[in-house]
């Protein structure tokens, strides 16, 4: 009898227990946590901005009383996915500019500028995203095309990649270029003696240094502008890949007045400033802003053959591209940055360019150790030199969509034997037992589930090619969804306040109309976001 009375007042008791305030749970659903065991759960409780517990929906609602709640049945949450290398300020800013992207010919160029021209009394025309593969005619344009619709009128088109530049004669003749105009780490392209108009990687600068910089108020409309757009697909964290010290100092101060909630991991431009505003003051942390990484550059890109490679281009024998930086200052500023505690991310694209940074690392990094410097890209790499990643625990940041983009004209670049070293991001994800996505936008989509899709298919939208372009170099749904959560998290020492649903870390989470990891694989890229929430408030809603 008194074994049954304890047994009531137990039970009584229990009912009884007061449930815990928060602000938001979210219930009748399916969670995917990626904490350490790939947990999938039905319900989580937000305070103050974090995550405070997760479980069944019946245990959250037991638990917890809510000053909101949404149940979310048949829909999916993951955590906010975060791009591991875009250039975050330049989408925003490029889109005060000439959308360029997909256009399928040279009239098709000229009309989006002449639409531009209309609705838009700027002095200078600026664009982005054309690309000579995507066209019947690959080859590259010239400058006649732009005179003769913009005689007077500066232009100046920067290829998809930003590693190549269209520009026109009153643009070369205001930045002073001429056939015997020649910069390191760059070409001012001519044919039968003439100028083409065509700038390959620092020639750019010719032009772009004299158009006006934007002003901090254009810059700030930019931020929110990407902010709205990148929310809208799931992105609640980015890594903004080559900051200036004006720019940085802007973020920061959105961030501060709450005007800005994208939470950005800045990477600097190897400047003065710089050095001496960031770097040699150590590294900034919070849960917005991370600074703590100097960007570099080693080459060019396959796109417009400035990939420096240890071979002559197969479809160009003349021609092994070129450094961007020169390995000397690729040393000095990776010196610097050891020496400051800071990360190194370094633009590499081909085997030549890659080889030289990794083997800059390696003189300078113990076997086995914690720093996370990373390679960008890590595109064409020496079948030779890929231990080097996992000897001195270096990061490979790659974006998977650039494979496919390039899938198609790839194999005349480089051939059938070096294509074996190309885009492998299985091998590389393997070497350190984790890797991280990004898409390098605007150069490709915002969008995150094209970076995922492309990742585990290899194939374009149209499902070609039908057996995946280098399939064995896939990576799995489990290893993709990591690579766009925790491990971008992980590569910029964030790991422990974000990248997972789980209790104490930052409330940053997307769901989703379905399941990315059980539709149909052809079904992903038509997926829809239909919620983003970031510090436990919500930041997009669909309709």
């Amino acid at each position: 009898m008194i074994r049954i009375f304890i047994i009531f007042i137990i039970l009584f008791t229990g009912c009884q227990m007061e449930r815990t305030k928060v602000d938001l749970l979210i219930k009748d659903t399916t969670i995917y946590t990626v904490d350490d065991s790939f947990t999938k759960v039905e319900a989580l409780a937000i305070k103050d901005g974090k995550i405070l517990d997760t479980g069944s929906s019946a245990a959250m609602e037991r638990k917890y009383e809510a000053d909101s709640t949404i149940s979310l049945p048949g829909r999916y949450v993951y955590p906010g996915w975060n791009d591991a290398h875009c250039h975050f300020t330049g989408y925003g800013l490029s889109l005060n500019h000439v959308d360029l992207t997909g256009t399928g010919s040279i009239d098709e160029v000229i009309k989006k500028c002449l639409e531009f021209r209309e609705n838009h009394p700027v002095q200078w025309i600026t664009g982005r995203g054309w690309d000579q593969n995507d066209w019947k005619d690959q080859s590259f344009p010239h400058k006649n095309d732009l005179d003769q619709f913009f005689p007077d009128q500066p232009v100046l088109l920067k290829r998809v990649d930003g590693h190549a530049g269209w520009a026109n004669s009153k643009a070369l003749d205001l930045a002073g270029i001429t056939t015997g105009t020649t910069v390191k780490g760059g070409t001012v392209m001519t044919t039968d003696g003439q100028l083409t108009g065509i700038l390959i990687d620092n020639a750019i600068d010719l032009v772009a240094r004299i158009i006006p910089e934007p002003g901090s108020r254009e810059i700030v409309a930019g931020l929110k502008n990407a902010e709205i757009n990148c929310f809208g697909v799931g992105l609640t964290s980015v890594s903004d890949a080559g900051l200036s010290t004006k720019i940085v100092r802007i973020i920061d101060s959105l961030h501060s007045n709450n005007e800005l909630n994208m939470r950005i991991n800045a990477w600097l431009e190897p400047s003065e400033s710089n050095m001496e505003t960031f770097v040699k003051n150590g590294v900034i942390q919070n849960d917005k802003l991370t600074v703590s990484t100097i960007k570099l550059y080693a080459d060019g890109t396959l796109g417009s053959r400035g990939a420096k490679m240890i071979e002559p281009y197969s479809d160009d024998p003349g021609n092994s591209g070129l450094y961007l930086m020169e390995p000397q200052q690729l040393r000095n500023y990776s010196k610097i940055a050891l020496e400051n505690n800071y990360q190194v991310a370094t633009h590499c694209i081909g085997d030549a360019a890659n080889r030289t940074v990794l083997n800059i690392y390696a003189k300078l990094l113990e076997e086995g150790n914690d720093r996370r410097w990373r390679i960008e890209h890590a595109q064409i790499i020496a079948p030779e030199d890929f231990y080097l990643f996992g000897k001195y625990q270096i990061v490979p940041s790659v974006q998977p969509t650039h494979a496919t983009s390039d899938m198609y004209w790839v194999e005349d670049r480089l051939g059938k034997e070096r294509l074996k070293g190309a885009y492998s991001y299985n091998t590389l994800m393997n070497l350190l037992g984790w890797i991280p996505f990004g898409s390098d936008f605007p150069v490709e989509s915002i969008n995150p589930l094209f970076g995922f899709y492309a990742a585990v298919s290899r194939k374009d939208h149209e499902g070609y090619p039908a057996n995946g372009f280098i399939k064995e170099e896939a990576i799995s749904r489990k290893n993709a969804l990591k690579a766009m959560t925790i491990w971008p998290a992980k590569a910029a020492f964030e790991e422990k306040f974000k990248g997972s649903l789980e209790a104490g870390k930052l409330a940053d989470l997307v769901v989703t109309e379905q399941d990315i990891m059980t539709i149909d694989e052809s079904r992903i890229p038509a997926i829809k976001v239909i919620l983003t929430i970031s510090g436990g408030e919500i930041v997009y809603e669909k309709n």
